[in-house]
């Protein structure tokens, strides 16, 4: 199947000048092979082009998940199959799978630099944050390892990366563009402040209510425009943050069951993550998205993208995202 996750086509122009893909290497070749796919399905009908769009969706969504999809592959295929006699403990094993694996995408051109820059910096901010909730027994990684800090192995700040190398990657591929986005000003006190309380909620009361509400009265307004292929369509931003949550948790399940760390709950026996964890990765989710907004600014959605869209939003102030 001649389809390639980003390359989002000019498709009025007949090229791919417009293509997401041109930011990485490995698939701007394809370009105008996914434009013929793509001018033949238009050719098909509504329906084929419907669904050629839906399996552009699917497919744009699995690259933007490149990352953490081959560190969630690498965590499973620890469990299954890793020697539990090996000289190298599993946990060291998945450090340096995580490490070859960032280093291939580099290489490999898959993977932009700026990725890179924000994967690190959210490698610092997890990292941080684990070394204390282990301290205090919030969760525990049950086997030994060399590459860690404290009682943290090296590779869990991948784990967290993952979730800004995937907004990093899906701002790109779908063209995001914002109505109604409140200020850098306004949201890094936000970002600052659940950070804080992930830490502060141990020795005085847990601000999480208000941080949810400020939340809402920040990004009630908000909506994200995405372009799969042609036009842009939208959404609200914060059902966005809630459906990215909700695989974040679905990943959780996955990183206890197969032993990677564990709750208390869970040493005698697993169950699954209580729901009340997404609350804090929906929370997680905003730190992590004002972390790639200073390096991805919003950009407004224009009148010329609108009269594409085929929508009539609400009009964009040009004073915001400042």
């Amino acid at each position: 199947m001649p389809l390639l996750p980003g390359t989002g086509t000019d498709m009025k122009h007949g090229t791919g000048a417009e293509s997401a893909a041109r930011f990485w290497p490995f698939l701007a070749r394809f370009i105008a092979l996914d434009v013929r796919v793509g001018t033949w399905a238009q050719a098909k009908g509504p329906w084929v082009a419907g669904a050629y769009e839906f399996l552009r969706f699917g497919i744009k969504q699995g690259w933007a998940c490149l990352f953490g999809g081959l560190l969630c592959a690498a965590v499973i295929g620890s469990y299954l199959f890793y020697p539990p006699d090996a000289a190298l403990s599993r946990y060291d094993a998945l450090t340096l799978a995580a490490i070859a694996i960032q280093a291939s995408l580099l290489v490999l051109k898959m993977e932009t630099w700026e990725e890179a820059k924000i994967i690190a910096l959210y490698h610092v901010v997890g990292t941080v944050m684990e070394v204390f909730k282990t301290s205090v027994g919030s969760w525990i990684y049950p086997d030994a390892s060399v590459l860690r800090i404290a009682g943290v192995p090296l590779f869990t700040g991948f784990m967290y990366a993952s979730v800004g190398s995937y907004i990093a990657r899906v701002w790109r591929l779908f063209d995001f563009r914002f109505a109604h986005h409140p200020r850098l000003s306004l949201t890094l006190p936000l970002a600052g402040g659940i950070y804080l309380n992930f830490f502060s909620h141990h020795v005085i009361s847990d601000m999480r209510i208000a941080l949810f509400v400020a939340t809402v009265l920040l990004f009630g307004r908000t909506w994200v425009y995405f372009k799969v292929w042609q036009v842009h369509r939208r959404m609200p931003l914060l059902l966005g943050f809630g459906l990215v949550a909700v695989f974040i948790w679905i990943a959780e399940n996955i990183g206890t069951y197969t032993w990677v760390w564990l709750y208390p709950k869970q040493v005698t026996g697993w169950s699954p993550v209580s729901w009340q964890k997404f609350g804090s990765w929906f929370l997680l989710m905003i730190v992590s998205y004002v972390l790639v907004t200073l390096v991805s600014r919003p950009r407004p959605f224009r009148q010329p993208a609108r009269a594409e869209c085929g929508a009539n939003p609400a009009p964009t102030n040009e004073r915001q995202f400042k």
